[in-house]
């Protein structure tokens, strides 16, 4: 198993920085707003390589990516995952997306049509959605509140049970480290995309296996975002977590187990035309 960081130079046009792990048939990684592909993937990354040749992308001001001036788009994000499957010799190949990284995938899909074998989309958003923006707004007046920051992930983002749950010591010391942690320079302009994002015109468009994975108490992705994406695409099929947006510290062993599944369940083969 190998791992290759690229850092791409600071260029609008430029490719994403990118992690590739594993070999075999490929699959490639949209991660959400915020995070990056060691941030959100990270839990799978080991396991997911023992199968396929995995690639995770950072996108524009996450992980190793440089922030770029101006506004993000799905179209662009979309190409340039597209561009690092090329990158890294895939043809045809699977396509994860979680959060803002679901509707990343979506625009993939029906952008490229004939690359993608399959797809799975966690905790993604589908567009539409007047309370997301709200929340979107609310995380950008934060970002230079640390300590109010930490109430939002921890009230907003990780699931009730999982939170309620927590000793009170553990919780004080996970509130004090998320406070301390520092926000990629790409936040606002990723949360800003997520907001916009609108994929609900093209889902019947889809035409590749497809697995939509729901947290069930998701307070930033209402699971009815969730639920439109696998309504919309012909034959999708709807699995449910009882966790917050973040099911891979939640729920990582059926995360997993989800996620390995359908995988299997979808050997490698040409695209779809």
């Amino acid at each position: 198993m190998t791992t290759r960081p690229t850092t791409a130079p600071a260029s609008p046009a430029a490719p994403l920085a990118r992690t590739v792990l594993g070999s075999g048939p490929g699959l490639v990684l949209a991660h959400g707003a915020g995070g990056s592909a060691r941030d959100n993937w990270g839990p799978l990354l080991d396991d997911l390589a023992t199968r396929r040749t995995v690639v995770a992308p950072d996108f524009p001001g996450s992980g190793d990516s440089p922030a770029e001036p101006g506004e993000l788009s799905l179209d662009d994000l979309a190409d340039r995952l597209v561009a690092a499957a090329d990158a890294a010799g895939l043809d045809g190949f699977d396509l994860a997306g979680y959060s803002l990284g679901a509707a990343v995938a979506v625009r993939a899909v029906t952008r490229h049509p004939g690359r993608v074998r399959s797809l799975l989309l966690l905790s993604g958003v589908a567009g539409g959605s007047q309370r997301f923006r709200l929340l979107a707004d609310q995380a950008a007046a934060l970002a230079g509140h640390p300590e109010l920051m930490a109430n939002q992930l921890l009230t907003v983002v990780f699931g009730r049970t999982w939170v309620d749950a927590l000793p009170a010591e553990q919780l004080a010391q996970l509130r004090t480290a998320l406070a301390a942690a520092p926000l990629p320079a790409g936040f606002q302009a990723q949360f800003d995309l997520a907001a916009r994002a609108d994929v609900r015109a093209e889902l019947a468009r889809v035409g590749v296996p497809t697995l939509v994975i729901s947290t069930t108490e998701d307070g930033l992705v209402a699971p009815e975002q969730h639920r439109a994406l696998a309504e919309g695409i012909p034959g999708a099929r709807l699995a449910e977590l009882t966790a917050g947006h973040l099911p891979m510290v939640e729920r990582l062993p059926e995360l997993r187990e989800l996620l390995l599944g359908f995988l299997a369940e979808h050997p490698a083969r040409p695209a779809a035309a």
